[in-house]
């Protein structure tokens, strides 16, 4: 596959969702911020300033924010999963996608400034 040098980027996309092993964490869920990359040629987009050249961002964030919120994980990897493979199967331009999974109210018993899990999935 053709390495892009092009990507598009959502920063920071607040969900609120149930994830997690924890029992409380099903019932009262919790906020978490997701950052994505997609990977993307845009010199057709930079070429012709037409939408159906790129992926529209706003389509973007709602196939990331249906995908994350569609079920309850008892793992930040799946839902990421579920993330990348819906952005994958939805946008065919996109080669590749990086999704972040930031958990900023994890049930870890120390003082942090971040957990989460970052994964990377391209087109075979």
């Amino acid at each position: 596959m053709p390495q892009s040098n092009d990507f598009i980027f959502v920063t920071g996309l607040a969900i609120h969702a149930y994830h997690g092993v924890m029992p409380h964490e099903g019932k009262v869920g919790q906020t978490f911020k997701l950052d994505l990359v997609l990977e993307i040629d845009l010199a057709a987009a930079a070429g012709s300033d037409k939408l159906a050249s790129t992926a529209s961002y706003d389509k973007v964030v709602g196939a990331a924010t249906e995908a994350f919120g569609a079920k309850r994980y008892r793992l930040v990897e799946a839902a990421a999963g579920a993330v990348a493979d819906a952005i994958l199967t939805r946008f065919a331009p996109v080669s590749g996608v990086r999704v972040t999974v930031h958990k900023p109210h994890a049930p870890v018993a120390a003082t942090f400034d971040d957990i989460g899990i970052s994964i990377l999935r391209r087109r075979d």
